[in-house]
């Protein structure tokens, strides 16, 4: 390959990032920004813009897009398919990154696991996995039109390739649901499956972050770097920059990849 920098660069194709108004979202929507993308940026009804706007200042030179959508609702979802389809541009990358987290306070979330619920499950793979499928499947046309082929980055989790160190959670409020960790192993397997239904027109590979410090308790924070070959948590940052790598030139051979970036804790 020639031109090794300019690889880099999408010279105004539209990416697609879900959950764009979260910590990684917002990186993710400057770092494609910087590098000459149109932004199609989605987020669920009533998310906090303000923050996306902050980050794009002086970094988007080509047009954003802020779109609202509640991906646990089926029509919504289709809502947001349509309008892109319909679009005579095609879009080059989308990158599922929205997740359902829950917080502490939702029934059936956070709670020992006798006490978590099948509503809760539901809705989480309703947002974590079955909209990913339904997204892809319904943007597959429109990525399979884009020049040189499109591609698609799910974002995993750790907790979807390993199971949980109870120990890191001892005497804190923090839990890892069952919920989360069978959704994000779903990401993981739809992204092989999807990497050869899609090839050779779209490249699908996915990223499952560790632990991303966003002010955990001290004690979990000290487990966690104890734990971790790099000693210490992770940053949106540090995610974004293997998506960029997955989403552009640099891995255009590069398909059906999970890539842990996890500061080597699945090496343990």
């Amino acid at each position: 390959m020639s031109g090794w920098l300019d690889a880099l660069h999408f010279r105004g194709s539209p990416v697609l990032i879900t959950g764009a108004a979260g910590g990684i979202g917002r990186r993710l929507a400057a770092a494609f920004a910087e590098l000459d993308a149109e932004l199609v940026l989605v987020d669920r009804p009533g998310a906090d813009w303000e923050p996306v706007r902050a980050a794009l200042q002086g970094l988007a030179v080509r047009p954003v897009t802020y779109l609202e959508c509640d991906l646990e609702d089926q029509a919504e979802r289709q809502r947001l398919i349509d309008r892109q389809v319909g679009n005579d541009q095609p879009l080059a990358v989308l990158v599922n990154n929205a997740a359902f987290v829950g917080t502490s306070d939702l029934s059936g979330w956070a709670v020992p696991f006798a006490q978590q619920s099948v509503e809760t499950f539901r809705r989480a793979l309703e947002v974590n996995l079955t909209a990913v499928f339904h997204l892809c499947q319904g943007l597959a046309p429109s990525l399979g039109r884009a020049r040189g082929g499109g591609a698609i980055v799910n974002i995993g989790s750790i907790h979807g390739a390993l199971g949980p160190d109870w120990r890191l959670y001892e005497g804190t409020a923090m839990s890892n649901p069952a919920a989360y960790a069978a959704s994000k192993g779903g990401v993981i397997q739809l992204t092989r499956w999807l990497s050869t239904t899609l090839a050779p027109a779209v490249r699908v590979n996915a990223v499952s972050p560790g632990g991303i410090l966003r002010g955990q308790p001290e004690t979990f924070v000290r487990r966690y770097e104890q734990r971790t070959p790099l000693g210490r948590m992770g940053t949106e940052d540090d995610v974004v920059g293997a998506v960029l790598h997955l989403a552009g030139g640099w891995s255009r051979y590069t398909t059906g990849q999970h890539l842990l970036v996890d500061g080597g804790w699945s090496t343990w």
